[in-house]
């Protein structure tokens, strides 16, 4: 299937430009960020790396099998990197951020193996599921495990502080995954509940990644709070980009199958836009591919075309270009330095990447 491009190329050209502009290294490509950020701190991520399979061991074999499965097969890396980035831009030259990162990366993981039970996926990042060459209970006990050794090392840590965050974000995480639950199928699915949704499920553990940084290195509230804020709209940001990626992305770029999200009901922000502007025909064909699960073999294509027509990848990403633009401003608090411009860098390749 020929790729559907979300944004007209001309109108990408030109806010590329203006981005560049500010930020040179923009013009270096959407991933020299992300490679950027993990040079600026490769020692401390070789440490966390080392850290996560050490604390994968057990004395159950396919507790650590199945957990390097998932991780093996590569990711981003963005939430540890936060937490390491974030320590580092407050000036923390300690080590405790480390396990924290380690801990982060450990909750993220148990969620993708949780939702890939859920949703019943068989790919991901490219390579089959956990669940699918595990099987399902395997997966959700394996996930349970990454959890606890979590906590296990938030404990070790010491810090109170450290403790309610993650723990907090762990119960906000669990709701907004129940409440997507609850949600699918719906084409009646409001913008604000959409972004509800994706602010637990995803933005508050890149909220509380950068924010206890922040903690570990003892700044003062604002600081904590800037770095929380910057998170915070990054994971938003992040998590509408996936959605339009979902329907306008590459399979070969993505590593998962393009249309997943229709083909398991989730209405996500381009649906909930295509179906307010649509017509009744289109509203009946939402209804009946999203709420009533009738779908034929040619009705991704048709989705994806309709997604066009009423302009809703086009605006899903300038939505993420406003929580994008929201999570640069907290930055401003920090003094300029290489990290913070890398972070500046990062919330563009967010927004713009095709992975």
């Amino acid at each position: 299937m020929a790729r559907v491009v979300p944004l007209d190329p001309l109108r990408r050209a030109k806010r590329a430009q203006a981005s560049s502009a500010e930020n040179p290294s923009r013009l270096r490509g959407d991933g020299s960020a992300l490679t950027r950020l993990t040079a600026l701190v490769e020692d401390d991520l070789t440490a966390v790396n080392n850290l996560v399979l050490q604390r994968l061991l057990s004395r159950v074999p396919l507790v650590p099998q199945l957990a390097r499965h998932v991780i093996a097969a590569g990711g981003k890396r963005l939430r540890p990197l936060l937490t390491l980035a974030g320590a580092r831009l407050c000036g923390y030259e300690g080590t405790r951020h480390h396990a924290l990162a380690a801990c982060v990366e450990f909750m993220h993981t148990a969620t993708l193996l949780h939702d890939d039970v859920v949703d019943a996926s068989t790919v991901r990042r490219g390579v089959p599921s956990a669940n699918a060459l595990f099987g399902n209970a395997s997966s959700v006990l394996v996930g349970d495990f990454l959890i606890s050794r979590a906590f296990q090392m938030m404990v070790e840590d010491g810090s109170l502080d450290v403790l309610r965050i993650l723990a907090d974000t762990g119960a906000v995480i669990a709701e907004g995954e129940v409440r997507q639950l609850e949600a699918a199928r719906t084409s009646t699915l409001s913008e604000q509940t959409y972004l509800d949704i994706i602010r637990a499920k995803t933005a508050e553990l890149f909220a509380a990644s950068c924010q206890i940084g922040a903690v570990v290195a003892g700044r003062p509230a604002p600081e904590e709070e800037a770095l929380r804020t910057f998170g915070l709209n990054l994971g938003i940001a992040f998590q509408i980009a996936d959605d339009v990626l979902d329907y306008g992305g590459e399979q070969t770029l993505l590593g998962k199958t393009v249309g997943d999200d229709f083909r398991e009901g989730k209405v996500t922000l381009p649906v909930i836009l295509a179906i307010h502007r649509g017509n009744e025909a289109e509203r009946a064909f939402w209804r009946r591919t999203m709420e009533e699960q009738d779908r034929r073999p040619e009705d991704l294509l048709h989705a994806q075309r309709l997604l066009q027509a009423r302009e809703a990848l086009r605006d899903s990403l300038e939505r993420a270009h406003h929580y994008g633009a929201m999570a640069r401003d907290a930055l401003g608090l920090f003094p300029d330095t290489p990290l913070r411009r890398v972070l500046l860098d990062l919330v563009d390749f967010a927004v713009d990447r095709d992975f």
